[in-house]
């Protein structure tokens, strides 16, 4: 029988299981996938340790994940322009891709590129969406400066990268350990920590147009005092303070869509986008993953591979 993570309480990364389940069958307008990788993400560990109930709550038991890629397995009835065997990518709403075969609308599928590998097409999908929205919320131009808080994760590195190509000066707050990388994407980059704003207001040359926000922790108010106007100002993770002030919260839900998902993946294909791998992890060792993931000091995505 085929395995998938599984958790039947919220909790910590103790709470997730790697089960045997009943292999999944394609309904009409689905396929199932047999999974090659899937990205992790932070919102699924807020979801499992019950943060989000209010919001995306959990029935018992739950699987895990959306990113996905892999090689169609199935086709159910009325699905064309998919044949089996097809390499894929795309994403589910089911909490399901941490298995090794998910059913998945045919809809929520691209073609995945030869030359695009498995590991970042499986985990392409919400911090490429994400990534998307958040840069078109604050309708970038060319020439302004845009500063970028947590620049090296897996949204952040995307965000800045889209940026570049939207024509932007990119300010990226990261670690030190990240900041060549940064630079070689022609970002500048900040350390975080006492005495952020001064060394983002240097590296802006004192003008800060418009703030994407990728880490939250205080970084909406950061951008309110370096005088960022709220409606240019986008934050993926800070709700409270996106209502509280009345900034932007647009995220991967504003882009999620095939259509968005096969421009990322094309951009990639061409080698115009680049999205960081930061560890390669077996399905079977998804609560050390999770381990690393909720560090938040993560160059990049972490991928499961069944």
């Amino acid at each position: 029988m085929p395995r998938a993570v599984r958790f039947d309480r919220y909790g910590d990364v103790d709470v997730l299981n790697v089960v045997e389940v009943e292999r999944p069958v394609a309904g009409p307008g689905q396929v199932v996938v047999r999974v090659k990788a899937a990205g992790i993400n932070p919102g699924e560990a807020s979801i499992r340790k019950g943060l989000m109930h209010s919001r995306w709550p959990a029935t018992f038991p739950s699987g895990e994940g959306s990113d996905l890629a892999g090689t169609v397995d199935e086709l159910g009835p009325g699905v064309q322009g998919f044949a089996v065997g097809d390499a894929v990518l795309g994403f589910t709403n089911k909490r399901a891709s941490h298995a090794e075969y998910v059913v998945v609308e045919a809809t929520d599928l691209v073609r995945r590129p030869a030359n695009v590998p498995w590991e970042v097409a499986g985990a392409l999908f919400v911090a490429g969406t994400t990534a998307y929205a958040a840069v078109r919320s604050i309708s970038a131009r060319t020439g302004e400066h845009i500063v970028v808080s947590g620049a090296a994760g897996g949204v952040g590195s995307l965000v800045v990268q889209l940026l570049k190509l939207a024509g932007a000066m990119v300010v990226g707050v990261a670690g030190p350990a990240n900041h060549q990388w940064l630079r070689d994407h022609g970002v500048t980059p900040v350390e975080y920590g006492d005495g952020t704003a001064d060394r983002i207001r240097a590296a802006a040359e004192g003008r800060v147009d418009a703030f994407i926000d990728a880490f939250g922790g205080g970084y909406v108010e950061m951008a309110l005092k370096l005088g960022v106007p709220p409606e240019r100002i986008d934050t993926i993770i800070d709700f409270a303070a996106a209502q509280k002030y009345g900034v932007k919260a647009e995220g991967s839900a504003a882009a999620a869509n095939a259509q968005v998902l096969g421009e990322l993946v094309g951009l990639i294909s061409e080698g115009k986008l680049e999205l960081p791998i930061a560890r390669v992890f077996p399905l079977v060792d998804v609560r050390q993953a999770y381990r690393e993931l909720e560090q938040r000091h993560t160059h990049g995505k972490i991928v499961l591979v069944p």
